[in-house]
């Protein structure tokens, strides 16, 4: 999972390409990935400092996440499925948030969800 830090890195590179983008449609969605990750930032750093504010999961939530595998499985595939139909904005944001979520670095996960996303693109 990423750190405050990374995200960071990655808002700036956002703000960099939402001054050079070729559209204002294009630098809009730049300067709203920024916002995410600024966002996501943030919160990393309020987790990490209130730590003693949140509720620790239950062994009914655990067993519920066991469960839950197979359907974020099953909607993982369908989302696969119908990757090249969805909007540019709504794909740049998964692939966005598969990022945070992943337990590899950000820079091998990129590849690694760029590759996959490109080998299944066609498949039905």
């Amino acid at each position: 999972m990423p750190t405050a830090q990374q995200y960071r890195m990655k808002a700036a590179e956002y703000a960099a390409l939402a001054e050079t983008a070729g559209s204002a449609s294009e630098s809009r969605e730049f300067r709203a990935l920024e916002r995410n990750c600024t966002s996501l930032a943030a919160n990393k750093e309020w987790l990490a400092s209130n730590d003693s504010q949140t509720v620790p999961a239950s062994p009914e939530v655990d067993h519920a996440r066991g469960q839950g595998g197979q359907i974020l499985r099953c909607l993982g595939a369908a989302v696969i499925m119908r990757w090249t139909t969805l909007p540019k904005k709504l794909r740049r944001e998964l692939f966005e948030y598969a990022e945070s979520v992943g337990d590899l670095q950000p820079p091998e996960l990129e590849g690694e969800i760029a590759r996959f996303l490109h080998e299944h693109k066609d498949d039905a």
